[in-house]
């Protein structure tokens, strides 16, 4: 879901674009060489830094879209029943030397979203809604779950829509850069990927714009299409006044296309 995609595209149509080289970076952490240097070598001093922004997306876009899925909900029992899922995710993963019996712990994160996936099975509850769900089916490792749930939200209307088709994109680049996938099925899930973050957020006004530019312009970067994702990324720098953490990604990303 990785370090959502993890860690949209904050950043399609016509002749199908070239397969980038076999060099080409692999989600961020492959190299991408731009004038020389690899893409690597340019932001490996950020990576923890951007590693941590892209990984926690999913679990954001959960949480944001359970608070606007109950912004009017009235069902008391459901929020229960999904209150209870949600306390399974405040419960730490186990420490190095636990023992596997440790009480109220998690062997890894993807332990902790398998065991909350099962127990809304049991609840039976739909209370948390598709993106919630899919953003803990990436953090399962079941990317094609996930795209699925995410689909289902896609065409929702405010955010909720835009969190979905994000989450979306991600999942799908996540899936694209499989090491076991052959260029072109690289290149075909990079397309896709960048085609739902160019519908993300298609209002220039509306909430997470700069995201999606900022989305746009990775994938384009993964695809070798360095001058398109430079204006992607000089437009979502524009948009990201607000968001000084993006501000500073996206300064980085064109940094290391040498601008």
């Amino acid at each position: 879901m990785a370090d959502q995609t993890d860690k949209t595209t904050e950043k399609t149509k016509g002749k199908a674009p070239e397969a980038a080289p076999a060099s080409a970076a692999r989600f961020d952490p492959k190299p991408v060489n731009v004038g020389g240097e690899s893409l690597v070598d340019r932001i490996y001093p950020h990576r923890k830094k951007i590693g941590v922004f892209i990984a926690s997306g999913a679990v954001i876009w959960g949480i944001v879209a359970i608070v606007i899925h109950f912004k009017d909900a009235k069902a008391e029992k459901a929020t229960d029943k999904l209150a209870a899922v949600l306390d399974l995710g405040t419960q730490p993963l186990r420490t190095e030397g636990a023992g596997s019996d440790a009480p109220d712990t998690f062997a890894d994160a993807k332990d902790r979203a398998n065991k909350m996936l099962d127990a809304l099975a049991k609840q039976g509850t739909e209370a948390a809604g598709p993106v919630y769900r899919a953003s803990l089916l990436v953090q399962a490792g079941k990317l094609d779950d996930a795209i699925a749930e995410y689909k289902r939200a896609q065409g929702e209307l405010g955010l909720d829509g835009v969190l979905a088709r994000e989450g979306l994109g991600l999942a799908q680049e996540q899936k694209a850069e499989d090491p076991k996938n052959d260029a072109t099925t690289r290149q075909k899930g990079l397309e896709e990927a960048l085609a739902t973050f160019t519908v993300m957020q298609p209002d220039e006004k509306g909430p997470r714009r700069s995201f999606a530019l900022y989305h746009q312009g990775r994938i384009l970067v993964l695809l070798g299409k360095t001058a398109d994702a430079k204006a992607a990324f000089d437009k979502a720098k524009e948009l990201a006044k607000d968001s000084p953490e993006l501000a500073e990604l996206v300064e980085e990303r064109l940094a290391s296309l040498g601008t």
